[in-house]
């Protein structure tokens, strides 16, 4: 469907959205169609992805979003509902990562990435449902976990903890909502190539990069691009019949 605007007039909400898998998805639903908003912590870190977009012909909001208060939730879908009018897709991209031994997490450590990434996340699709189901409207949550959150890993235990949480939230909400037509599924990427923050020294370790990719059995890694597909899927009329589920993206990472 890329280029057809095939969604014009519906609206998909993308949240951590100034690089990596988060802008590859705005783009590729921008392409499907789709007038597109966006988020981040700092709202100036949406310029390059806010300018991509708009070379789509889509429309496009920006707003601020700490998914750590409960003010800035419903302050930033507020802003996107009043800047587009609706939001008919959730992409829950944003969250934070953490590596630590589980003997050394510290709780303060174990709230912030908690606070991101499950608690905040599900107060975020709370504002969602109740926007579709007070106008009557279908529409689709598609929330990024990750391969740690379905695989045990060392020094990964409080990230795996929260991104298993989404998983378990994805199976819940796909049930209750159901009756209101909003589906509600997940992406598990297994091993990608993006430039975060949480890579800055791995990243540039040729010895850890390789032995990454040793460990795929497609032996390369995802691209933002591949998990962006994925979440186009769900989001749209092709995965209509798809509700509850975890697709994993990770060139077979969690078929060991």
């Amino acid at each position: 469907m890329s280029g057809s605007r095939a969604s014009s007039g519906q609206v998909a909400f993308i949240t951590g959205a100034s690089f990596g898998i988060g802008a590859a998805t705005a783009l590729a639903l921008a392409r499907d169609g789709f007038d597109i908003a966006i988020s981040a912590t700092r709202i100036e870190n949406l310029k390059d992805t806010a300018a991509k977009l708009r070379t789509t012909g889509c429309r496009v909001a920006e707003v601020a979003l700490d998914l750590c208060s409960q003010d800035s939730i419903e302050q930033a879908f507020a802003g996107v509902v009043s800047a587009l009018g609706r939001v008919d897709v959730l992409v829950n991209n944003a969250g934070v990562n953490l590596r630590q031994t589980a003997l050394d997490v510290t709780l303060e450590q174990w709230d912030a990435v908690m606070r991101a990434n499950a608690t905040g996340t599900f107060f975020l699709t709370q504002q969602f449902g109740r926007h579709l189901v007070a106008a009557g409207r279908p529409g689709c949550v598609v929330s990024i976990s990750s391969s740690h959150g379905m695989l045990g890993a060392a020094e990964r235990s409080t990230y795996g903890i929260s991104k298993a949480a989404i998983l378990q939230m994805t199976r819940m909400l796909a049930i209750e909502w159901a009756p209101h037509g909003i589906r509600v599924n997940a992406v598990a990427p297994g091993r990608v190539d993006t430039p975060s923050p949480s890579r800055a020294a791995t990243g540039t370790d040729p010895k850890y990069m390789q032995a990454m990719v040793n460990r795929v059995p497609l032996r390369r890694l995802a691209t933002a691009e591949d998990v962006a597909e994925a979440v186009c899927y769900l989001a749209g009329s092709r995965g209509a019949f798809v509700t509850g589920h975890t697709l994993a993206v990770d060139g077979g990472l969690t078929a060991y």
